[in-house]
């Protein structure tokens, strides 16, 4: 079943402590957490630039940034939310929760695991490094050329090119490993049908990663030619097409925006049946809509390029695939009201936020089906209305949804709840200032108002709706210090969580919060959809749903002269903790920015390489068993 070696967990948990312990961890639990928190001091970076931004617009004629440093935060703090944030927040969550809710013990290479992280930790990090070096990447978070070409005075945009083929081959590396758990991993009787939606939309997910990284990847490998090696690809002065960065570029760009909305969309798929006391409404549908939304992103991409000039055959067929594509969204969004239709609604906070993501999504759905009507589109493109599309997207979308997650799962991670109130306070604060944000920039971009402008006159109509953008910001940002003080207050004094605090449907709540390192003493036997709901509640005569019995704790039991050791530990084996895989990954970072000052910059391209081989060969050579 998973990867085992012969060290006893009742061996391995006195060491278990300290910084060392987590920099060696290929436990999937502490790497999701790692994940998240990584993710959410980015987020913390990212919410600062968004805020210097908003005031730097709050007014006409701003003068808090200039305009080289307003671009290169515009370009950082897009790069940092999709690239540091979300994806990493996707990724925290189905590190710690997709082996648990499929039985397993572990993910199926636990340091590949871990080496994902750390290489996109030491990505991030050597992005940000490009401040203390000259300024950071200043041409947006697409890189289009031939402007990302002609910044050729400073290295800002070969740290963002290096840096995100970077984080690609870690985000592939990630998703093979979730890809081979999934199919090879499942325990018994958990047949893909019974399967959580939150475990299919990240199958989902790794795949989309697979298929569309490539294709960024090529198109970044022959900007970064083109930039220091006299390569011509994208200038058209000497045979080359600017349009061929675009069409790389969305390839992947589109269904990227699904790798981040499909996981929250798995998350509020299991909150709604948890808190509506009722199945999901039409599984089979919520699961096929979600593969059809990654099969059918594919076809989309050139949406963003109507103005282009690609003609009308072009810009008809991917305007009817970019309307196609709402319907299998809309089916998720009415199996969502379905399920919650006659309920016994449970309005607590993981709750709210999941009926906020729908609504803020349904609002952000509706303006992207604008974009699929190309005289609409021509309007609107690169404007502030798209701005405020691709926020109520992803922000009302997927931040929305994870955060649900977040006060959802947090008595999984840490034992105890997270303060009701508090997090109700969140969650209107939050509401209500990402609406005052991003609905004028509707407005905003109906009146003419260009994105990516770092200053404008008075007079033009912009003045007001601007200056609610920037308070709607800063209301924002309130509620995410409410959310943080509820985290870390919780974390000490919350109150006990129990195994399952919600009443909860899926496996992870059958054991112990926070889990063992071990997860499942035995592997469970899984017997139908929401099998663990079925083992406390059963329909009575008149359809009615009863408890079964008392449901105590939720761990398996584990007979001590059978399965454990002199301690009472179960004597499960579990893969051994391991350096070599951050040293792999530290290596190709150092690698990469040998590759920013090339050619000087060859010592450190043989240096980080020697590392990433010391890694590797450490790696291919640890031994498998431990003796303890």
């Amino acid at each position: 079943m998973a990867v085992t070696t012969d060290q006893s967990i009742s061996s391995r948990m006195p060491g278990d402590r300290g910084v060392w312990a987590w920099i060696t961890t290929v436990d999937h639990k502490r790497i999701g957490m790692l994940y998240a928190v990584t993710a959410l001091v980015f987020f913390l970076i990212a919410g600062v630039e968004a805020l210097l931004i908003r005031l730097q617009l709050a007014g006409p004629n701003g003068e808090v940034l200039t305009a080289d440093a307003y671009n290169q935060l515009f370009t950082m703090h897009g790069l940092t939310m999709v690239f540091l944030v979300v994806m990493p927040v996707a990724a925290a969550f189905t590190n710690y929760f997709l082996p648990i809710m499929i039985g397993a013990r572990d993910v199926a290479f636990p340091r590949l695991n871990a080496f994902s992280y750390w290489l996109f930790l030491f990505s991030g990090l050597m992005i940000y490094s490009s401040f203390f070096v000259g300024g950071a990447p200043d041409g947006a978070w697409v890189g289009y050329a031939p402007l990302s070409e002609q910044l050729t005075e400073v290295v800002r945009m070969d740290y963002w090119a290096i840096g995100l083929n970077l984080l690609g081959i870690s985000s592939i590396a990630a998703s093979a490993n979730f890809i081979a758990t999934v199919l090879t991993m499942r325990t018994r009787g958990m047949t893909m049908l019974r399967m959580p939606v939150f475990v299919w939309m990240s199958l989902v997910v790794a795949f989309l990663l697979i298929f569309s990284l490539p294709s960024v990847s090529i198109g970044l490998f022959q900007l970064l030619l083109d930039r220091n090696a006299g390569f011509l690809f994208y200038v058209s002065a000497a045979g080359g097409d600017p349009l061929l960065w675009q069409h790389l570029f969305w390839v992947f760009g589109h269904p990227e925006v699904y790798v981040l909305i499909l996981p929250a969309m798995g998350i509020v798929s299991e909150i709604l049946p948890v808190f509506s006391r009722k199945p999901l409404f039409g599984y089979p549908f919520v699961v096929f809509s979600g593969a059809a939304i990654g099969f059918i992103g594919f076809g989309v991409w050139a949406h963003h390029m109507f103005t282009s000039g690609m003609g009308p055959i072009a810009e008809a067929g991917f305007g009817i695939a970019t309307m196609i594509i709402a319907v299998p969204t809309g089916v998720k969004i009415f199996n969502w009201i379905g399920t919650m239709w006659g309920g016994r609604l449970r309005l607590q906070t993981p709750m709210l936020f999941a009926i906020g993501f729908i609504a803020m999504f349904v609002i952000g759905g509706l303006s992207g089906v604008t974009h699929a009507i190309v005289p609409s589109d021509t309007q609107q493109h690169d404007s502030y209305y798209v701005v405020a599309h691709f926020h109520y997207v992803l922000f009302g979308g997927a931040i929305f949804g994870y955060v649900a997650g977040v006060y959802y799962w947090f008595p999984k991670w840490t034992g105890r709840m997270l303060n009701e109130g508090l997090g109700k306070i969140h969650f209107w604060l939050m509401l209500i200032g990402f609406n005052m944000t991003f609905a004028p920039m509707h407005i905003l971009g109906l009146n003419g108002m260009p994105r990516r402008t770092y200053q404008y006159g008075s007079g033009l109509g912009w003045d007001f709706w601007n200056l609610l953008a920037t308070l709607g910001a800063l209301v924002i940002g309130v509620s995410f210090l409410v959310f943080i003080y509820n985290l870390i207050v919780s974390k000490r004094n919350g109150a006990i969580a129990g195994p399952d605090p919600w009443d909860g449907r899926t496996l992870e709540w059958t054991i112990p919060s926070p889990p063992p390192v071990y997860n499942f003493a035995e592997e469970p036997t899984v017997h139908a959809l929401d099998d663990f709901w079925h083992q406390k509640y059963a329909e009575d005569e008149e359809g009615r749903m009863v408890p079964i019995q008392p449901v105590k704790g939720g761990a398996l039991a584990v007979d001590k002269e059978t399965n454990g050791g002199d301690d009472g530990e179960p004597d499960i084996h579990m893969p051994t903790a391991s350096f070599y895989p951050a040293l792999s990954s530290f290596g190709i970072v150092v690698a990469g920015f040998g590759m920013v000052y090339l050619p000087w910059g060859w010592i450190t391209v043989g240096v980080g390489l020697a590392i990433t081989l010391w890694g590797l060969f450490g790696w291919s050579l640890e031994p498998v068993t431990k003796e303890h």
